[in-house]
């Protein structure tokens, strides 16, 4: 599929189908997040890959229980590693980069996952306390994005977008 195909019919989806998510599309998800860039090349992030239905549910309790989260086969959960940017980058690295890095590279998983045939939803609404202890508490590490991935049960329609005026501004 055309990376413009993609991108245009690109669709939030909050309803999964029981079926099971290939082994084989997960692993080329993460290759295609592991190919988004990063500020110096740190990766500062890192994916947490979450199958179990305990783990699903106790991410789904942290989204303020969004069923979409306990119902994917899979979820993508996406950590700043604040301490990597740092290295390199001092405070802004620890501030920004580290964020940048993540979402970055979350966004390139959530093409991939329209790209394969697959249906997911960016789910940034959650308590980060409880995110982070669903995934054993990981140190340094800090939750800024999840991906429940599956099949899709529904097919919305798609959303209107502000007109490129509104949005842009040509210097």
């Amino acid at each position: 599929m055309d990376l413009f195909q993609i991108v245009k019919e690109r669709r939030s989806i909050r309803l999964f189908t029981d079926r099971p998510v290939e082994e084989e599309k997960i692993e080329r998800v993460l290759e295609t997040a592991l190919a988004a860039p990063s500020a110096g090349n740190l990766q500062a992030y890192r994916i947490y890959v979450v199958k179990s239905a305990e783990g699903r549910a106790a991410l789904s309790a942290a989204a303020l229980d969004q069923d979409c989260v306990r119902t994917a086969q899979v979820v993508l959960v996406f950590c700043t590693d604040a301490a990597q940017a740092a290295k390199k980058y001092g405070e802004r690295g620890e501030r920004l980069y580290a964020l940048q890095d993540a979402t970055i590279a979350c966004t390139f998983a959530m093409l991939a996952i329209a790209a394969l045939g697959l249906a997911t939803v960016w789910v940034g609404a959650f308590r980060e306390e409880a995110a982070w202890k669903a995934l054993g508490s990981p140190a340094g590490l800090s939750p800024v994005a999840m991906l429940p991935i599956g099949h899709a049960g529904e097919e919305p329609a798609a959303t209107s977008r502000r007109p490129l005026e509104k949005l842009v501004h040509r210097l």
